[in-house]
């Protein structure tokens, strides 16, 4: 049965029972083309959650299941581990991935360890007025800061209107004052908009892998354009494979400077634009944010992760293969579920 622990090393090693992460599907052309990515995706290490083969666990071998439920992107369960909390689970036949766990009654809780690392753009950001997220799943991590800065206004943007209904039905996550639900392709939700936000996490999967159209140079040049001055990006990434160099190429061909944070077995990576932070300024501010707002997980201690792996800065980047403009074209009709997923 999958444990708190277990699911922060979900990038890496696949546990014992049931599900795991996502919440974004790829664009692709078709046919080869959307095996192409999948392998490349799953080569690229980008795994949103605890791998897991076989038959779903019965309510007496393993966590209970709450619910099941077939959305027009995903097959969706929710289970009940024995300490109460839920996981929500995407699968499809026999591959099941763990996309969140919670306690729906704690509305602070992140038991996973790169969800707690998500927080230092916290830290980063210039201001705490505007922030959003790119795939809700259970709401851990967009709840966490709405709930810890409630003058904030928060935007978590979901393709799968089921995730977000199952959001608000086990995890108790709903629009509320200064959090709003918008069920859109991430990617699709910044080119429509003009808005701009001190905080952009991304966090968005679909079974094994990252869609494509949210690991491309263009799509984080889109990102830094709805940054405000002083904006951090804040990505979790899985460092131990053959294309991680090619993630942290793609992410750095935006933004003018990177940071790594350790997530116990993924890599939070935070990005922005303009001069490094000053230190002594960035640890005062972590400081003074974590004495106002009383964050459960230290900012000043969250920054103690970070570390700079080793990586290729030769690599190139990934780009779109096509034209933009067919490129939003295609991502509803890619998004849906393929015939015998």
């Amino acid at each position: 049965m999958p444990t708190p622990k277990a699911a922060r090393d979900r990038h890496r090693r696949p546990p014992p029972p049931p599900p795991s992460l996502s919440t974004q599907r790829p664009v692709i052309l078709a046919g080869l083309a959307i095996l192409a990515v999948a392998v490349l995706a799953a080569a690229y290490g980008l795994w949103p959650g605890i791998r897991q083969t076989g038959p779903k666990p019965s309510p007496g071998g393993g966590p209970e299941v709450v619910t099941e439920v077939e959305s027009l992107y995903n097959d969706i369960t929710v289970y009940r581990q024995n300490d109460g909390k839920l996981l929500l689970a995407f699968g499809a036949k026999r591959l099941n991935y763990i996309e969140s766990i919670g306690d729906p009654h704690d509305p602070l809780d992140l038991p996973v360890a790169y969800t707690q690392a998500m927080t230092a753009g916290l830290a980063y950001a210039g201001g705490l007025d505007d922030a959003m997220i790119i795939g809700l799943g259970g709401g851990g991590t967009g709840w966490y800061h709405h709930k810890s800065v409630p003058d904030m206004h928060f935007t978590a943007v979901e393709l799968d209107p089921e995730v977000a209904r199952i959001a608000d039905q086990f995890f108790n996550v709903r629009p509320e004052k200064n959090f709003d639900i918008a069920i859109d392709d991430g990617r699709v939700f910044l080119t429509g908009t003009d808005r701009r936000f001190d905080i952009i996490l991304i966090d968005a999967y679909r079974g094994p892998f990252v869609p494509f159209h949210l690991l491309t140079s263009e799509f984080y040049k889109l990102v830094s354009a709805h940054l405000k001055p002083g904006g951090v990006v804040v990505q979790n990434v899985e460092p131990t494979t053959m294309l991680f160099d090619s993630a942290v190429a793609t992410i750095r061909s935006a933004f003018d400077n990177l940071v790594f944070l350790r997530g116990e077995g993924n890599i939070v990576i935070l990005a922005y634009n303009g001069p490094a932070r000053d230190e002594a300024d960035l640890l005062r501010t972590a400081a003074t944010r974590q004495a106002q707002y009383r964050f459960r997980y230290d900012l000043t201690r969250i920054l103690d992760r970070r570390f700079t792996p080793p990586w290729k800065a030769t690599t190139k980047p990934l780009t779109d293969d096509f034209a933009p403009v067919e490129y939003l074209k295609a991502i509803a009709r890619h998004n849906e579920k393929q015939p015998g997923s």
